[in-house]
């Protein structure tokens, strides 16, 4: 049967080195290998094997960098995942011992007590008195009871109790495997990034190649260059035009971000995730476990009392005595926990009789004797209605009509109502007639708010992001918990999503409803996978928070599926990234690390497409206008030098946003041709006045003997050099270049850069690639000229920030609480019933990306190669009403929560 677990989709190490080679960028840069070692001959010269062995070398050097970190971080991710393996007590040739759940077989027996997870889908063979908490599955607070030969699902966790089970269910047999592995091989789209890399290598190349075809035009027939020369000059744009480490430099970006997502105790399954979490608008959060502690809690600031004689504290005191201290049920553990010492449940008394909680009787009561005077007294807990009909003492119509007020309160407010009452035993036996019930107190019961959560909403609301309630537990519940967390009581059933008809007066659509909610509470699997998608659908960047099997298809079908800690198996693997530590506080890290990595990728895209516009418009003016000839080697030693430099932009200190981002690429496009523009500027005006005047032969620089003067080249080698790198410090920032301080790598990775770049125009003669030391003097020139043309760099940036922002409309998606126009609703329908006709074909997905795309998702591999993301799946499976596409109606009972039983009755058959 394999392994206890989803099968794992090893990566062969080899192939993921050679991804990094395996993309439109680094096939240009192929081609100029090709070029420089199979074009470049002829007129008695040997081919250009100095650039092909460059070029090999920049390929490989990409790869083992992007490789390393990939691999680096995957390992540290492995082995945060290793730590999280569950292990299960199980007996094998006699004796009972501890192995992961990994090893489990069917037929196994294993023994669970309280506090114990599932380990795999098993039947009861031993049952003493257990109870089952199956919220991952349902949702629900309330753990179900469960007798000999009953089903317990893999995920679910024992609250009382203790038995033996043998296994009849592991991997794909269990509850989630068996409908995860039907859908197993469909299709993934290609991430939101892999999409935007297509999109600015599509610019860059589109650049080169614009460039490549008007050279070869002006030289060959227009100037009648010899193929030589021309070739030389075609390798130029070829080699500096492509920004070759551009997959490389965002990989080890996202990489090293999931090692300090890590750090945060966040584990990042897929990679490309961190960027998708930067621009998330919505966050949608299951309540049981995720918002909540899922433990049943005296809410004890609303305790009712009935007699002025006895306190709330008093009355705390008198449940406790009527509860276990072992082996305690869900209740009974509520209420001894209120106390503020849990030794005070038996502290001066003597117990003499306990009647514990059974479905008939509805209450529990013990008898007991104070060991302070000796008397006897008996005390009951239990449904309000039960204990009402018990008491007999100090009852009037008006305290009867109080207790009813007071549950209708507690049931309006989503509480959970228990009634206490006593009476005195006169004779002192223990089962002496008393002196009849005296009704003390109404206790209410709620499952609380973790005691972060509110705090992580409202920090969460402070990053633009809204935070929803998506529930499977009562309406009522659901409301106190979001009054409690500030998130607003704007919440209806899940039913009214399929019910048109119940909107008069709330909505004038689904869409708007879904968006203006709070929350909504009554949710099956299928409506949470509704929810998502239509807040998709309306533009929205989506994240799901979970840690149940009823959350996996919502999670996965989210743009980042956020699995909390102590998730169920199901939910880590249709999750993005998996929390360790409990409560959502860790989210909000996640948050501000994915900016500041989103920023880190953003101001690397500004430079690297400026760089691309300034090279290919740069040196195909100086060929168009002088006939100028630049060494493509030192094209190759600038890209080289340029791509080492930006590694460390991976680890630069940048501020993150306080909205939500997102890829604005016409934005970045344009502040690349303007920067390429200016920059290309200022070296063609450098070469005029170097080339045309004696300005600088009169301070000191030495004159060249014409404009192809290996000196020459090694000028105007320095001037472009110091000048394009330059720039990473205006695009990294915001304010003015010096206002925000870069971190110690980048600034030492260019003071490191810019020495051997000056130290070659001042003293390298390499006569092979055509260059000559050029002195101190046009050193000096060249700094003090490039320091001139930096510092508008900011001025000119917050211009185009002006202008862009008075000519581009940004028009994001609507708001919660925003009114939906008429053409928003229709897009949105739109995109829903495209989504549906998608859903209806096993190969097709709604979101269908440039075929460019897929070229660039090798670099972007999920960190963890177990990671089986069944939400992206599931869209064949699941329409907006629920209904089974392309999966047996009994699968998709398995996934329906209020079906968990007939589920169990099945997978008992199947085995």
């Amino acid at each position: 049967f394999g392994p206890n677990k989803l099968p794992e989709k090893k990566v062969n190490p080899i192939l993921m080195f050679l991804s990094f080679m395996w993309n439109p960028l680094s096939w240009v840069m192929e081609a100029a290998a090709i070029v420089a070692i199979g074009l470049s001959n002829g007129q008695g010269q040997a081919p250009d094997w100095q650039d092909f062995v460059g070029i090999v070398l920049l390929l490989i050097g990409n790869s083992c960098i992007g490789f390393y970190e990939e691999r680096g971080a995957s390992k540290a991710v492995d082995a945060l995942m290793a730590a999280l393996a569950p292990q299960c007590k199980v007996k094998r040739d006699g004796k009972w011992e501890i192995m992961e759940a990994a090893n489990l077989v069917p037929g196994d027996i294993i023994g669970v007590g309280i506090g114990d997870i599932i380990p795999a889908d098993s039947r009861l063979v031993v049952a003493n008195n257990i109870k089952i908490d199956q919220a991952a599955l349902t949702g629900e607070s309330l753990p179900v009871g469960k007798e000999p030969g009953d089903e317990a699902f893999s995920g679910s966790t024992v609250k009382q109790g203790e038995g033996e089970a043998v296994v009849i269910g592991t991997g794909l047999n269990t509850f989630f495997g068996r409908a995860a592995s039907l859908v197993a091989g469909a299709n993934e789209g290609m991430g939101h990034l892999q999409q935007v890399l297509a999109k600015i290598g599509n610019f860059c190349i589109c650049s080169i190649a614009i460039f490549l075809v008007a050279e070869i035009f002006v030289m060959f027939p227009g100037y009648r260059f010899r193929y030589r020369r021309g070739i030389n000059n075609l390798l130029v744009l070829l080699i500096g035009g492509i920004p070759i480490a551009m997959p490389t430099v965002l990989s080890v970006t996202l990489a090293i971000g999931a090692k300090q997502l890590a750090e945060h105790k966040a584990i990042v399954t897929r990679i490309s995730a961190i960027e998708e979490l930067a621009g998330v608008t919505i966050l949608c959060s299951d309540k049981t476990g995720t918002l909540t502690l899922n433990e049943l809690t005296i809410k004890t600031d609303a305790v009712k009392q009935y007699s002025s004689e006895i306190s709330v504290d008093d009355i705390l005191l008198f449940s406790a005595y009527a509860s276990r201290v072992e082996n305690q049920d869900a209740i009974d553990k509520s209420v001894v926990g209120s106390l503020p010492d849990e030794s005070l449940a038996r502290a001066g008394i003597e117990e003499l009789d306990f009647i514990p909680f059974n479905p008939v009787d509805k209450r529990t009561q013990s008898t007991y004797r104070r060991t302070a005077d000796g008397a006897v007294r008996r005390v009951t807990k239990g449904m309000s209605q039960v204990i009402l009909e018990l008491c007999t003492r100090e009852m009037s119509p008006e305290v009867e009509s109080q207790l009813h007020a007071d549950v209708d309160e507690f049931a309006r407010r989503g509480l959970r109502a228990l009634a206490v009452a006593e009476e005195s035993v006169p004779s002192g036996e223990v089962d002496g007639e008393g002196t009849g019930f005296r009704l003390i107190g109404l206790l209410p019961i709620f499952d609380p708010p973790r005691h972060d959560t509110k705090e992580t909403i409202d920090r969460a609301i402070d990053l633009g992001v809204h935070v929803k309630m998506i529930t499977g537990d009562q309406l009522a519940i659901a409301k106190e918990t979001g009054r409690e967390l500030g998130m607003g009581d704007t919440m209806y059933k899940a039913s009214i999503l399929n019910q048109p008809d119940e909107l008069k007066g709330i909505a004038s659509s689904v869409d708007e409803l879904v968006l203006r909610a709070d929350g909504f509470a009554g949710v099956y699997p299928e409506h949470k996978y509704e929810i998502v998608e239509r807040l998709q659908n309306l533009g929205h960047m989506v994240a799901m928070t979970g840690d149940g099997v009823n959350d996996a298809p919502a999670l996965a079908k989210a743009n980042v599926g956020v699995a909390v800690a102590d998730a169920s198996d199901a939910a880590r693997s249709a999750a993005d990234i998996v929390l360790t530590e409990a409560g959502l506080s860790t989210i909000i890290e996640a948050f501000i690390h994915s900016r500041i990595i989103f920023q880190r990728m953003r101001n690397y895209a500004i430079y690297t497409c400026s760089v691309t516009i300034r090279v290919v418009t740069t040196f195909s003016i100086l060929v168009f206008a002088f006939k100028f000839d630049f060494p493509p080697f030192m094209v190759l030693i600038l890209a080289i030098i340029n791509d080492g430099t930006m590694m460390t932009i991976s680890t630069d200190r940048v501020k993150p946003s306080r909205h939500p981002n997102a890829w604005n690429l016409v934005e970045i496009f344009a502040y690349a041709i303007v920067y390429g523009c200016y920059l290309t500027l200022s070296t063609l005006i450098f070469f005029v006045v170097v080339d045309k005047t004696n300005f600088f032969q009169r301070h000191g620089c030495k004159a060249f003997t014409n404009h192809n003067d290996f000196s020459f080249h090694s000028v105007i080698y320095l001037q472009v050099s110091i000048l394009s790198q330059a720039l990473i410090f205006v695009t990294r920032a915001q304010g003015f270049f010096f206002a925000e301080r870069p971190s110690v790598f980048l600034m030492g990775a260019f003071v490191v850069a810019q020495f051997v770049a000056t130290i070659i125009t001042a003293y390298a003669n390499w006569g092979f690639t055509e260059i000559y030391g050029a002195g101190w003097h046009w050193v000096g020139a060249v700094w003090i000229w490039d320091i001139v043309w930096f510092v508008p760099l900011d001025f000119i940036k917050f211009a185009m920030a002006a202008i862009i922002g008075r000519l581009v409309v940004r028009k994001g998606p609507p708001t919660p609480g925003e009114v939906i126009s008429h053409e928003e609703v229709e897009l949105a329908r739109q995109r829903t019933r495209m989504s549906m006709e998608a859903a209806q074909s096993v190969n097709r997905i709604s979101t269908i990306p440039s075929r460019g795309a897929s070229y660039y998702a090798p670099n972007m591999q999920d960190n963890i190669s177990s990671r089986r993301n069944f939400g992206a799946r599931v869209k064949h499976i699941f329409t907006k009403t629920g209904k089974s596409l392309g999966m047996d109606p009994n699968e998709l009972r398995r996934l329906q929560s209020t079906q968990a039983q007939a589920a169990s009755r099945v997978l008992s058959r199947d085995h």
